[in-house]
């Protein structure tokens, strides 16, 4: 299947929305824990998600509207929200989240895509040429992971307390990642 904007948007647009409703206010320890090893937490995510809106989707779109092939994306740090969202608090973030998503969809609205500009190309450092079709059917997909890896997350706490219906939940299954 290839992308149908309007589809894509109705998920984007509703994101910050569901990850507000799982998130905010909850006590530190549902919002704080990881997988272990260098897995991360669901604050992690949401951080992970603001610099993702701040510097992936709509600025290398931009950058395949305007200058096509001829300029490499910039690299994606997909670390850099330890540093930004170090020391702030998760419902400050989560407010932050959700307006640069509203920000940018209004900005993805503003360009009024036609099919022939889903096809226009532009250069990923790893990948090569990526149509703009690709990379925001990639945002749509990016958003739905980091949604299932939040709840992966806080579901494995309660592994233990489970007990015998482990076996009944899929989630619970299999090695954290």
């Amino acid at each position: 299947m290839y992308i149908q904007l309007e589809q894509a948007v109705a998920v984007l647009r509703r994101t910050p929305d569901v990850v507000n409703t799982m998130l905010r206010d909850l006590p530190t320890e549902w919002t704080s824990q990881n997988e272990g090893g260098e897995s991360w937490s669901p604050f992690d995510v949401v951080g992970h998600l603001i610099h993702g809106e701040e510097t992936d989707w709509i600025p290398r779109a931009r950058i395949i509207l305007e200058a096509g092939e001829t300029r490499v994306f910039e690299v994606f740090d997909r670390f850099a929200q330890f540093e930004q969202s170090a020391g702030k608090p998760l419902n400050q973030l989560l407010d932050e989240f959700a307006r640069l998503r509203a920000e940018n969809l209004a900005t993805l609205a503003s360009w009024q895509l036609t099919t022939e500009d889903m096809r226009k190309q532009g250069r990923h450092p790893e990948f090569g040429a990526v149509t703009l079709g690709q990379l925001l059917a990639t945002w749509t997909v990016h958003d739905l992971s980091h949604l299932a890896q939040i709840s992966r997350v806080m579901c494995r706490q309660y592994t233990q307390a489970v007990r015998p219906w482990r076996a009944y939940l899929p989630i619970l299954q299999g090695e954290a990642k």
